[in-house]
């Protein structure tokens, strides 16, 4: 039996063989099998942490917690007494679940003093145990350094253990490098694991995006990251030489027949294809400047009603492979087959847009600067607002480079009139910090809710909304893809659910989530639902967009510790993806626009045609921003408060 954490469901399994062993343990007993000891010590790992069948009397469990000192005493001696002469019959033939455990003990009953690397090291080799399992003991490599570095720098393929010590998010255990490993070696290993025919794409994605942060320890720096590059293309050419893969892509048209003004359609006949099909008619009627920025808010969906942009990657979107399977990087920004779809079509719609407006002889950075000239002082009397579109004529790599320096210009002039009420064009002109798109402030108090970290609401999230809840399946008549399309789309009574299910659904109705009719057991209150659903989906919930009841329904929350308020103009979802398209501030994986063109690194191999797509992400990037102004200003001129009086944020 094995102990893998208190949180894990298989921790349960092996329940029987704890009682077993517990009733069994004599303190008197010696340990005469490496096998039983390290299962002593897991056993010991249960007690401590509470985790004894549920059938126990008060009696039982206390003679169990008295056993656990006695236990791990005489896992003690057993390992005590491993030494160079019976080290290779003490490790041999140990299951390879229990190698860490192994490994742990021996280093801490100071088995790697007593035995020689000489002798230690193919004991373990002769066991099965490998280096990746070598390095995640510390106790070990500080032991063995010489020969543990010679281990390591022996084969490229080593290579990957340092890459998931420092570039990749979520590994399981530690790794421990050998002091005297040096920065140059390191890359050394990353260069000949890029050039090694054994090298796994996920890792060589990783060098290629590593972060600057990672560059002392292992000395990737721009050259290693080009190679890196290079040799991904080179391998996922050579990857779709022989796959067909899956056929995945967006379809923008405008339709002269069509009378609704939006269609959307998904056809799966050869893959994944969306066709998104837009009015000529609609079109037609709409082309004064307001009605264009909202069919970019409305008929295009570049936000949701609460006004919340759909363009961040947000968790709830991610697949269950998505989440759990492949190789992500420590600062990377996750990207799943949802958030490629709405980036293809966001980025069609604009520039099916664009084109669309250039034939009404219409440019859309002229809609921009009317937004920011003449529409700000006429509705808000928000004055000294200024946008200067791009020169007419010019290519679009000075146009690219033109507009990131207006889409900071507007951002700081946004923040100088939420801070002071006012924009003063000398005061901007001294020069403003760098852009950081989480700290830019909102003209409302508390405009955004955010879940709290509480274990109540955490739970009462996965449990509605997660696909992995145990709640979303009762039966092939009554399944949801989460427990809540379960309760909306089926009539389901409390006698419906199955005994192991109902202690949740007992704990959901408690807390006024979810609440048993007699007949049916349904969503308690709707205005709480759905600020939880736009947590969960959006993972923020605009407070001013709720009704009245919305809101004291968010105010009860919040006094339960299960929402938190915060002011800015951007949700941190919607920053982070910001962040992720222009800068490195977050993430490592990150196209860098912003970065690229005003540090003028850009790469002009591509020609034109590279720099107009950057133009049209730069419209759509600054049409968001606009759509998300107006919405502050709209709300704020819509409560009492004023704009003056709530001017600070937070």
């Amino acid at each position: 039996m094995k102990f893998y954490g208190a949180q894990d469901l298989a921790t349960w399994v092996y329940m029987e063989r704890v009682a077993e062993l517990i009733d069994k343990f004599e303190v008197t007993d010696t340990l005469t099998a490496t096998a039983d000891a390290i299962e002593l010590h897991n056993v010991q790992q249960y007690i401590e942490n509470a985790l004894l069948p549920q059938t126990y009397t008060a009696d039982q469990r206390a003679r169990a917690g008295s056993l656990a000192p006695r236990m791990r005493s005489s896992v003690a001696r057993f390992f005590s007494a491993v030494g160079e002469s019976n080290c290779a019959a003490i490790v041999a033939g140990i299951n390879h679940n229990y190698h860490s455990d192994l490994l742990e003990l021996l280093g801490k009953n100071r088995a790697y003093e007593r035995c020689s690397p000489a002798i230690m090291l193919p004991a373990l080799d002769a066991a099965g145990v490998h280096i990746g399992q070598m390095l995640a003991c510390g106790k070990l490599v500080g032991a063995y350094q010489s020969e543990m570095r010679e281990r390591l720098l022996a084969s490229p393929q080593n290579a990957e253990h340092v890459i998931r010590k420092y570039l990749e998010k979520n590994t399981h255990n530690d790794i421990h490098l050998p002091a005297n490993l040096t920065t140059s070696e390191v890359r050394d290993l990353l260069e000949r694991y890029l050039d090694s025919p054994d090298a796994n794409p996920n890792y060589v994605r990783l060098i290629e995006t590593a972060s600057s942060q990672h560059v002392v320890a292992t000395g990737i720096d721009a050259k290693l990251k080009l190679k890196a590059k290079r040799r991904n293309a080179e391998m996922t050419q050579k990857l779709f030489e022989e796959t067909a893969g899956i056929r995945m892509g967006v379809e923008v048209c405008v339709s002269d027949t069509q009378d609704e003004p939006a269609v959307s359609e998904m056809d799966n006949s050869d893959g994944i294809l969306a066709q998104l099909s837009y009015s000529s008619h609609w079109l037609e009627e709409t082309l004064d400047y307001p009605s264009i920025l909202n069919n970019f808010q409305h008929l295009f969906e570049f936000t949701n009603p609460q006004v919340l942009l759909n363009f961040p990657s947000y968790p709830a979107q991610l697949g269950v492979f998505e989440r759990f399977m492949g190789v992500a990087g420590k600062n990377e920004y996750p990207v799943g087959v949802a958030f490629r779809v709405t980036e293809m079509s966001s980025f069609l719609q604009a520039r099916l847009y664009q084109h669309y407006l250039e034939t009404k002889s219409i440019d859309l950075e002229d809609v921009i600067t009317w937004f920011f000239r003449t529409y700000l002082a006429d509705e808000f009397a928000a004055t000294n607002f200024s946008f200067t579109r791009s020169t007419p004529g010019t290519s679009f790599l000075e146009k690219v480079r033109h507009l990131f320096v207006e889409m900071e210009s507007i951002v700081n002039q946004f923040r100088q009139f939420v801070d002071n009420g006012e924009i003063d064009p000398e005061l901007l002109a001294i020069g403003s910090d760098s852009i950081a798109y989480k700290r830019v402030p909102s003209l409302l108090n508390g405009k955004y809710i955010y879940s709290t970290h509480e274990q109540e609401i955490t739970g009462i999230l996965h449990a509605l909304f997660s696909d992995q809840s145990s709640l979303a399946y009762i039966s092939e008549d009554l399944r949801g893809g989460n427990a809540a399309e379960l309760l909306l789309k089926n009539e389901v009574s409390y006698g419906d659910f199955h005994e192991h299910q109902r202690g949740a659904i007992d704990q959901l109705i408690g807390l006024g989530i979810l609440q048993d009719t007699g007949t049916h057991v349904t969503i308690a209150k709707p205005q709480q639902f759905l600020i939880l659903h736009s947590l969960f989906s959006n993972e923020a919930a605009s407070y001013f967009h709720l009704s009245e009841s919305g809101r004291a329904e968010a105010d009860s929350m919040e006094k339960r510790g299960w929402v938190t308020r915060r002011s800015s103009l951007l949700t941190e979802a919607e920053a982070a993806y910001f962040n992720f398209m222009l800068n490195k501030v977050e993430f490592s994986n990150g196209p860098e626009l912003r970065n690229k063109y005003l540090h003028g690194s850009q790469v002009n191999a591509d020609g034109e045609d590279a720099h107009f797509q950057t133009y049209i992400t730069v419209l759509k990037l600054l049409i968001s921003l606009v759509i998300k102004m107006n919405d502050d200003f709209c709300l704020s001129a819509a409560e009492p408060v004023g704009v003056e009086s709530s001017a600070q944020g937070e």
